[in-house]
């Protein structure tokens, strides 16, 4: 009896200590989101489904968590382009913009060559761009962006090697053929080409950012260049910098040219679907056959109020360090020209960022060159003594030269259809730079003849030339606006 009594209160405890459990028992559904959970962490995503209700919150999950990932993507995509383009700017500009007047002086000390035949070579230089830069869209099309932009690498750097070793003026001209034909595969269009597929709506900054590569490029190469002839002579130098060249550019053409945004299945802008108000435009911007653009007032306008700010722009910066040489002395005539080429980075940086979306694109670049022509007058009335207007001449002029560059693209963006954007650009581009190859010849010329001034580095006829010039290119661009159709206040409206 003992015993048994025993079994009975032991089968008690037993079956209150269950009923206690099955109190405090947590409710299905926390083993549903704790089973959710283990499968996450051990990548069982099969079993996601039946744990989860059957209401669609699963779908909602996978959508937030794909939609995260997929914006990552997109923008860590589009900025290593942006990257990628500014790197090929700073190689593309530094050998075949900056290094000329450099390899001038190198080819004219080592060879005894006249002024006149090295400075010929050059202005072929800068033709040969020209007519390359014409048929970039075809060049394109046929062979990709990627190929062409390698292909242009291995012309410029075989063609800065071809300067160092040239031994006969014809060989010379052989070497320009390559240079020429080369940079500007890795020039101002070339960069338009790699960012606009890119951008539509942020493409002003993106552009801006890019562009900023032309800049460092005479920062960066333009004392390299001078050291590294110093140290290793023309011929290894221009070897050393042509294999750099090479590599970097073969690198970032294979990891962010290769693909186009619409063949990795992304938007504009980082934008999860393509966009549809996005970008102002031409309410009559419509496709034009490629003859017709050479009677749509718009396009002779745009092309020559980039052609005519450029010339004046190198025309003046070609004689600047000597201008300013007898004022500062030639260590801070030097710094002179770098506050010149940081004031052009700050001036396209500012009006990339905060130009309105909807802004007017010609008054802006009206603007830029109207800045310019005060930096012009400052150098005037400076005489070519007066330190503090010298100064501020740097900075005013400095200011416009990157928007010389940046903005005319911009205004093709907005004014002509996204078909006829991509043979607009490159033949502006190339109108502009055949106009500017004789820019440093003819402010030469007119230097040399026109009446001397009482200061060494007073030269008013280059300072008015410059100024009227741009002044004719104000003049180009806000002729365009007539030419627009109708539309809003602007004569912009919103498109894809």
């Amino acid at each position: 009896m003992q015993h048994a009594g025993a079994g009975r209160i032991a089968g008690q405890r037993r079956n209150l200590r269950e009923h206690r459990l099955a109190r405090h028992r947590p409710p299905p559904w926390i083993g549903r989101i704790i089973g959710q959970r283990r499968a996450e962490c051990f990548g069982l995503r099969r079993n996601i489904r039946t744990l989860l209700p059957s209401n669609g919150e699963h779908q909602v999950f996978e959508r937030g968590a794909a939609k995260c990932s997929g914006s990552h993507r997109r923008r860590s995509t589009a900025g290593g382009v942006v990257a990628a383009a500014f790197t090929i700017a700073v190689f593309g500009w530094g050998l075949g913009f900056y290094g000329p007047p450099i390899y001038l002086h190198a080819v004219r000390e080592t060879r005894g060559w006249s002024l006149a035949l090295v400075s010929t070579a050059i202005t072929v230089h800068f033709l040969v761009g020209a007519v390359v830069i014409a048929n970039l869209p075809r060049l394109y099309r046929r062979f990709g962006l990627p190929m062409i932009t390698k292909a242009g690498a291995v012309a410029l750097a075989v063609g800065v090697t071809g300067w160092a070793v040239a031994a006969q003026p014809w060989q010379l001209f052989a070497a320009t053929l390559f240079s020429g034909a080369g940079w500007v595969a890795m020039g101002a269009a070339a960069v338009n080409a790699i960012v606009s597929p890119w951008f539509v709506r942020n493409r002003p900054a993106a552009l801006a950012m890019a562009y900023n590569g032309a800049s460092i490029g005479g920062v960066v190469f333009s004392p390299l260049w001078v050291a590294a002839i110093g140290l290793f002579g023309f011929p290894l130098a221009a070897a050393i910098i042509g294999v750099v060249t090479i590599a970097a550019t073969w690198i970032l053409a294979e990891l962010f040219l290769a693909q186009s945004p619409q063949q990795l299945g992304l938007a504009p802008d980082g934008d999860a679907t393509p966009p549809t108000t996005t970008a102002p435009s031409m309410p009559a911007a419509r496709p034009r056959a490629a003859s017709n653009l050479w009677t749509d007032l718009r396009f002779i306008t745009l092309a020559a109020g980039m052609a005519l700010g450029l010339f004046a722009q190198i025309g003046l910066l070609a004689h600047l360090f000597t201008l300013l040489v007898p004022a500062l002395g030639a260590q801070f005539a030097g710094i002179a020209a770098g506050a010149a080429t940081a004031s052009a980075i700050a001036g396209r940086t500012l009006v990339g960022w905060l130009m309105p979306p909807r802004a007017d694109r010609r008054l802006v670049a009206s603007a830029s060159y109207a800045v310019q022509i005060a930096g012009s007058i400052a150098w005037l009335l400076a005489g070519g003594d007066n330190l503090p207007l010298l100064l501020a001449g740097v900075v005013l002029f400095g200011a416009g030269i990157g928007n010389a560059t940046s903005l005319p693209p911009l205004i093709a963006q907005v004014e002509f259809a996204p078909s006829d954007v991509s043979r607009v650009v490159p033949l502006i581009v190339a109108i502009a730079q055949a106009s500017y190859a004789f820019a440093p010849a003819a402010f030469g010329l007119l230097r040399e003849f026109a009446p001397s001034a009482t200061a060494a580095g007073a030269a008013p006829a280059l300072f008015i030339a410059a100024a009227l010039i741009q002044a004719l290119a104000i003049g180009a661009l806000l002729a365009g606006r007539r030419c627009r159709g109708s539309g809003d206040a602007r004569g912009y409206r919103a498109v894809a």
